[in-house]
């Protein structure tokens, strides 16, 4: 493969991955077809957010930043030790 070409590579996988996200579908706020308790309706007053009930994701966001420097720190060093050509 010419090296020319590595760099139309790289970039057509991006944008193909930015496509495929394109479609991942997003959280909706709204609380249609759910019962509130009066409770809960006291404490719902003003803007409310989507409750999830998921699980903690502190650690994956912990992960993915330490992969992200990591990967940060290999660029850099691969720039360096090429020369940045």
């Amino acid at each position: 493969m010419s090296v020319a070409r590595r760099p139309l590579l790289t970039a057509t996988a991006a944008g193909a991955l930015l496509f495929a996200l394109w479609f991942v579908p997003s959280a909706n706020a709204t609380d249609e077809g759910r019962v509130i308790s009066s409770e809960q309706e006291r404490a719902a007053s003003g803007t409310r957010l989507a409750e999830t009930g998921g699980p903690d994701t502190t650690p994956y966001v912990i992960g993915g930043t330490g992969f992200l420097a990591v990967g940060a720190g290999l660029g850099g060093r691969a720039l360096r030790r090429g020369g940045g050509a």
